[in-house]
């Protein structure tokens, strides 16, 4: 019998194997298997510690095979300003769902920022005016990157501008992804001018405190807030979260830990008037924009399904082209005997 085997993989390996639009499509998939309730509901935990926290979120697909993956990341905001450690560090575990054998490891961070980005894109294509070709991000970090890039995917944008509390770091997001995309991005110091002007606007921050406000936004716009993932992030007034149609990625989970959370507890609104999970859209049972002149607000918590997803793709890729380090189980031991670089 053919000994199993557990592959190490790298952030090198990650970003060697995984592409922006492999990623978009197993993302799609997997918020439409949730929708259809061909999933069980994904989890997650938070803990917080000093200085930023660590969550761990997990679920099951069925896909080639059943997966499971479960995502430990840690989340320190103040890592850039402090060292030279990264925000988000972390690791993803895939199993065999039917088995429980860990078929990787793999390094995280990749895969979080472009399912991050991902699942923007995809709420973009469902709920964005097909006509927009305008775009704000706010927080230009690596995310901010990655949103912008995945935008590009699924809308025709033609003009940015990037808005962040360090206005050197917008300057220098504007410069590279100008280069890179070859449209126009100008970075900006008032977020208000510029969403006024924009179709869409991402907010990917660490903010404790929301700096989009419903006067800010004009009827038609797609917002997508992402920064959000613990209870004490906030960056949509709770106010435009109560004029706007809102579409959360896990409904629960965004009542604990997303800008609705925070629109909850303010009283602006009630779970009832959440129009609908995005899975349920892509799934076509809920209807995705039906007017040109509604606010459509994305809260983006990150689902574990997402992850599952990603990282399957990963692995399979990886086997094919014999990358990462394999950990080879002894069938007659139980327990890891060796290893090898593929």
């Amino acid at each position: 019998m053919k000994p199993q085997a557990t592959l190490l993989l790298t952030g090198h390996d990650v970003r060697h194997l995984l592409s922006l639009d492999e990623c978009l499509a197993a993302v799609e998939t997997a918020f439409r298997l949730h929708g259809e309730g061909k999933t069980a509901q994904p989890g997650v935990l938070g803990v917080h510690v000093l200085n930023g926290g660590f969550h761990i979120k997990a679920g099951v697909l069925d896909l080639k095979r059943p997966y499971f993956a479960a995502k430990v990341n840690g989340n320190f905001p103040c890592n850039g300003s402090h060292g030279n450690l990264p925000t988000i560090q972390g690791l993803i575990v895939l199993a065999d769902a039917e088995n429980g054998f860990p078929l990787a490891v793999m390094d995280s961070v990749e895969i979080t920022a472009l399912r991050t980005a991902a699942a923007t894109a995809v709420a973009a294509k469902y709920l964005a005016r097909r006509d927009s070709r305008v775009a704000t991000v706010c927080g230009c970090g690596v995310q901010g990157a990655f949103q912008l890039r995945a935008l590009c995917r699924v809308v025709r944008i033609d003009k940015a501008y990037a808005f962040d509390s360090d206005p050197e770091k917008a300057l220098q997001f504007a410069k590279q992804l100008a280069n890179d995309l070859r449209f126009e991005i100008t970075a900006v110091s008032d977020l208000g001018i510029a969403v006024r002007q924009s179709d869409i606007c991402v907010t990917c921050t660490t903010a404790l405190r929301y700096f989009l406000k419903r006067e800010d936004v004009k009827p038609g716009t797609f917002v997508a807030a992402v920064g959000a993932d613990n209870p004490e992030k906030q960056e949509i007034d709770p106010a435009l979260m109560a004029e706007s149609k809102i579409v959360t990625d896990v409904l629960q989970q965004c009542a604990t830990i997303g800008d609705l959370h925070h629109a909850l507890q303010s009283g602006a609104v009630t779970v009832a008037d959440v129009h609908g999970e995005l899975g349920e859209v892509v799934a076509g049972k809920k209807a995705g924009r039906t007017s040109e002149k509604e606010v459509i607000v994305f809260d983006s918590t990150g689902m574990a399904l997402q992850d599952v997803a990603v990282a399957a793709i990963v692995h399979e890729k990886a086997v094919l082209a014999k990358f990462g380090i394999t950990l080879i189980y002894s069938l007659n031991s139980h327990q890891f005997l060796s290893y090898g670089i593929s």
